[in-house]
């Protein structure tokens, strides 16, 4: 096992998953202290690198295309201070970094995990029920309905009708969007499969956001929703119209082209291709240098203080058991 403590948060990792914890220091953002703790299985993992720095250094976990509903909503606009995926490592550290890197790259490699996208979410999103209040509203999922309750600075036109709460089951698309600049952000919910051009402020189906602390919250909702819609890469396209009337004649002319076939001549196999050899199995011999090298390395890393005691023990512990 492999684990590196900081007051940014606490990352392990026992060779199938990562588990993230986020620290207690009043610098952790609301958006990771409310999430809490993630796991992440190793097959959702793309990558995994350490940014060293002067002061302190930074971890990044890189997951798959499709993997998380939270980085699928956020779509890379989360500021680094939200990402649950970063932590902050002190310069002292840098070699438990180091070598938790390299502990998860040698586990994607022995497993030949693919790092390209998914058509499943392989995270289950926050859990639930899940409340949150910013912008103009509070908006409130239980896994099947979602309410939206409006406070004093909701515009009239979008209050007056009172909460709004829609059906999971209406809902077609989930959209977040951050504030930047003079641009106000916010949480939609669209109900329908044409893009939305009423503006958020008036918008009965969406939470408008300023720019506050709290407004990435949001993107948690919508994560928590989006969690339980089909996965975007497992849609179909819809049917055009004019794609119908053809493939109505398709499947109509199919059965009189197998009615009026000419029988005389038999129709030629196809080829068998022969079956291909199986791949040589490499030998081990560079693996167990590999890990005697390792070995050394945290012996060096123990002996000038990089790595504590414990830290050391339970370090070689796991490269013996590859042994």
């Amino acid at each position: 096992m492999a684990e590196i403590i900081q007051k940014d948060g606490t990352w392990t990792f026992d060779g199938d998953a990562i588990r993230i914890v986020p620290g207690r220091d009043k610098g952790v953002s609301p958006l990771r202290a409310t999430v809490g703790e993630i796991v992440v299985p190793l097959t959702a993992v793309a990558g995994i690198s350490f940014e060293a720095g002067r002061k302190s250094g930074r971890l990044r976990l890189r997951l798959r295309d499709g993997a998380d509903p939270l980085l699928q909503i956020a779509a890379g606009r989360l500021g680094d201070a939200s990402d649950p995926y970063r932590l902050t490592v002190e310069g002292d550290r840098a070699g438990v970094a180091e070598y938790l890197v390299d502990e998860i790259r040698n586990a994607l490699l022995l497993g030949e995990v693919e790092s390209g996208p998914v058509d499943r979410y392989l995270l289950p999103g926050p859990a639930l029920p899940i409340t949150v209040g910013a912008g103009d509203a509070t908006v409130t999922f239980d896994g099947e309905r979602i309410r939206l309750e409006w406070n004093w600075k909701t515009e009239t036109s979008k209050s007056s009708g009172g909460p709004r709460v829609l059906a999971l089951g209406e809902v077609r698309a989930v959209e977040w969007q951050p504030s930047a600049g003079l641009e106000n952000g916010y949480l939609r919910f669209r109900t329908g499969p044409a893009p939305v051009t009423v503006p958020p402020k008036y918008d009965p189906n969406a939470v408008e956001l300023w720019g506050f602390k709290k407004d990435p919250l949001m993107a948690l909702v919508g994560a928590a929703v989006l969690a339980r819609l089909p996965h975007p890469s497992a849609q179909t396209p819809a049917q055009t119209p004019a794609q119908a009337p053809a493939k109505a004649a398709a499947e109509a002319a199919a059965p009189a082209a197998l009615e009026y076939a000419p029988t005389s001549a038999p129709a030629p196999e196809p080829a068998t291709a022969p079956a291909p050899a199986p791949a040589p199995v490499p030998a081990g011999g560079d693996d167990h240098d590999a890990l005697l090298r390792r070995l050394r390395e945290l012996g060096e890393l123990h002996q000038s203080g990089v790595l504590t005691a414990d830290e050391f023990t339970a370090a070689k512990q796991a490269v013996l058991k590859r042994l």
